[in-house]
């Protein structure tokens, strides 16, 4: 029997996608591409933006249109929100039970009886899928951490996760034990991943246990609040190399008015005052941030405001979105509604300079040495990323998740590359 997978979002997707296949793998299943001829179709679906909704959707009409007997397995955040729009799959999975994905699918196979687990969230456990192994990948993620008990104004997230729940430090530990077997670097992820844990500390405190118990060479967090990220963490990243030093740390707006709006727990003021300090600590780290644009009364002002203030932090990339309407958060509600091309227009504004922050920070490491993981060879080079995730090229073809001592030489059309490497 063969099986394909999809996965649209975040990290967090992507290791429940491979989690899932790796389970059916061991099961016998063969794994194919999403575009081959396959039994079971497994698409992991987003919900954060009317776009994700979308694709979500068109995946899976797309192997309706074009594998008609193929049977499709729907999962995740979008197929949470239970809106009807894909009722013609066979298996809908919310964001609970993804371990239970192959005996749903068996099941199915066996009645031919649709099947539907949308549960109530807010007492759900942690859907524990261990670490098994990701294909093609030369880093593992490693999913510690599920729901938000935030609710920022504009983000359905909370209502397809539930409540914050996490893995067991031991798990954690024991599932690190296995990925340093066959990969270099592990990512620590989640929807919100500096709350692990049940109190403040407690992420600090895992990141100790996983320095002193596991033998992991590269620790990277994928994402962090502001809000969580305290002195005694900026001094393991600052003393410890292990720890990537690269933070992700969203930012949403660089407005006060529109933080507000927007249920941020941090000012302008708060947010740049943390980052300062941990320039202050680290040096040359890596910080970028997620930034949304056009959200509701965010006025040419506002947006400026936001502009001005990416530019003072000096990111070294944004990831940037346009608001997007979700149906049941706050935001989809309020007056002052922006108009589709502003939006545009600001989006396209921030990824230029995304763009040019990212020229700025690359031309800065040159000369500096660093450590990378190789990924990929593509046309003669070596692709990889370092420790403050700068993607860098190679002359030569190195193994798959080899770690290189390389020496940043030069940059051109848009791309570091390297000379000297010590292997």
């Amino acid at each position: 029997m063969k099986f394909s997978t999809y996965n649209l979002g975040c990290k967090v997707n992507a290791y429940e996608c491979e989690s899932v296949a790796s389970i059916l793998e061991k099961d016998g299943w063969i794994r194919v591409s999403f575009e081959e001829d396959s039994d079971v179709a497994i698409i992991f679906t987003c919900a954060v933006t009317n776009i994700a909704a979308q694709k979500s959707r068109k995946a899976l009409h797309r192997i309706k249109r074009n594998n008609k007997n193929c049977i499709t397995c729907m999962v995740g955040c979008y197929s949470q929100l239970n809106d009807g729009m894909i009722d013609e799959a066979e298996i809908i999975v919310g964001t609970a039970h993804k371990i239970d994905i192959p005996k749903y699918i068996n099941e199915y196979i066996k009645t031919k009886e649709k099947i539907r687990v949308i549960e109530d969230l807010d007492n759900t456990s942690f859907d524990n899928l261990s670490f098994e192994n990701f294909s093609n990948k030369a880093r593992a993620f490693l999913k510690i951490q599920d729901g938000c008990n935030q609710f920022c104004s504009y983000c359905v997230i909370p209502y397809v996760r539930g409540r914050e729940r996490s893995m067991s430090e031991d798990d954690v530990i024991s599932n690190i034990k296995k990925i340093e077997e066959l990969y270099p670097e592990v990512v620590l992820t989640g929807i919100h991943t500096g709350r692990y844990g049940s109190k403040k500390g407690d992420f600090t405190n895992l990141i100790k246990r996983i320095l002193k118990e596991t033998a992991i060479s590269r620790i990277r967090i994928s994402s962090i609040e502001i809000t969580e990220i305290t002195d005694e963490l900026i001094d393991l990243i600052k003393n410890n190399s292990r720890l990537a030093k690269h933070l992700h740390i969203p930012l949403q707006a660089g407005s006060d008015k529109i933080l507000k709006l927007m249920n941020r727990p941090y000012s302008t003021k708060d947010y740049y005052d943390i980052i300062s300090k941990i320039r202050k600590e680290i040096d040359n780290i890596s910080i970028s941030c997620d930034i949304i644009v056009g959200f509701p009364d965010e006025s040419d002002d506002d947006f400026m405001d936001s502009y001005n203030f990416l530019k003072k932090c000096d990111f070294s990339f944004l990831h940037v979105f346009p608001y997007s309407a979700r149906k049941g958060t706050k935001a989809a509600d309020m007056p002052n509604q922006i108009a589709s091309n502003i939006k545009k227009d600001r989006v396209r504004a921030c990824t230029n300079l995304s763009k040019d922050l990212l020229s700025a920070y690359s031309l800065n490491n040159l000369g500096k040495e660093e450590v990378m993981v190789c990924e990929e060879y593509i046309d003669g080079y070596t692709r990889g990323y370092t420790s403050n995730y700068l993607q860098v090229y190679v002359e030569g073809e190195y193994p798959h998740k080899t770690m290189l001592k390389i020496k940043m030489d030069e940059y051109k059309n848009n791309k570091l590359y390297v000379k000297k490497v010590d292997v």
